[in-house]
């Protein structure tokens, strides 16, 4: 008799559900299991679910995507324990064609599919359920990551200007993990506080991605308590919801913990009181938060 699953250990994996214009979803055929589902694969050490859910793709299909909203995990019994599935619907960065895909020993075909078809070729009800979920959230929305940033030297040891105070050893190994996440996001604006502690923190991905950092005097924390500070958060939070709607670009904010409270409340989130290196993903489609995920990188 085959040995019960560990109820107490889980396997992680991700994937995403990914449509194109034209109401198609992407599917892939694994020859092992003579299965239709969606692209996904195991979580490696130390790697973050939402960095899994775009290699994953990206190595079943070829095609680069960008995460949008999340979707319901999946969990089920695999082998001698269970298995979670982490997904998120998804969108193809630069160009979609898989007609050039060569089958390998793992994936052996990679189709899209128009989305009234799709549900018949999936050979799993959960992932049929998916679709159907995913379906109701597939219209594109962009990224707003609000971020605080990772872990600083303490005050009570830093005796220089306080706007200098630098990342400790752990808050650069943060600032160092941050940057799979933000490019699963698709973030190409990098809006920070001119503070190093901020700055410090998205300077690996700025220099990955190519990008600049933008400071912006309104997010220090000295601005931001002052006279007139949460009215000019509010207005700076407006302008970068405007931007990213005609942009469509991820858009990140890097700041502080007492001016987060202000950003939470310019959108119209409730403040989960992040902790440092922490980060909230704000979806948005015509300037309408649509969801929201928080995360700590690894």
């Amino acid at each position: 008799m085959a040995a019960a699953p560990s109820l107490t250990r889980d396997v992680h994996a991700a994937g995403a559900v990914v449509f194109r214009p034209g109401r198609e979803v992407l599917l892939v055929h694994r020859e092992r299991y003579d299965d239709w589902s969606f692209p996904k694969g195991k979580v490696d050490p130390g790697e973050h679910p939402v960095a899994t859910a775009v290699r994953e793709v990206e190595e079943e299909t070829g095609l680069r995507v960008s995460l949008g909203r999340p979707l319901p995990s999946h969990r089920y019994p695999n082998a001698r324990a269970m298995k979670t599935v982490h997904y998120w619907t998804g969108r193809v960065v630069g160009a979609d064609d898989v007609s050039g895909f060569e089958p390998n020993a793992e994936i052996s075909d990679v189709r899209w599919v128009p989305v009234d078809e799709a549900a018949a070729l999936l050979s799993y009800e959960r992932d049929q359920a998916l679709l159907q979920t995913a379906r109701a959230s597939r219209r594109r929305t962009q990224a707003l990551v609000v971020q605080r940033h990772s872990r600083a030297c303490a005050r009570s040891e830093w005796t220089d200007d306080d706007r200098l105070r630098p990342l400790e050893r752990p808050g650069l190994l943060q600032a160092e993990a941050l940057g799979p996440l933000l490019a699963a996001y698709d973030v190409r604006r990098l809006v920070t506080s001119p503070a190093t502690r901020c700055r410090e923190t998205l300077a690996p991905y700025a220099a990955t991605a190519g990008v600049d950092l933008e400071p912006l005097e309104e997010l220090t924390e000295e601005a931001a308590t002052g006279r007139g500070g949460p009215a000019a958060v509010a207005a700076a939070v407006t302008g970068l919801v405007d931007d990213l709607h005609a942009g469509r670009r991820g858009i990140v904010l890097c700041t502080h913990r007492p001016v987060l409270p202000m950003v939470f409340e310019a959108l119209g989130v409730d403040d989960p009181g992040l902790a440092p290196g922490e980060m909230v993903v704000v979806h948005l489609r015509r300037g309408r938060v649509l969801a929201t995920e928080q995360h700590l990188p690894h």
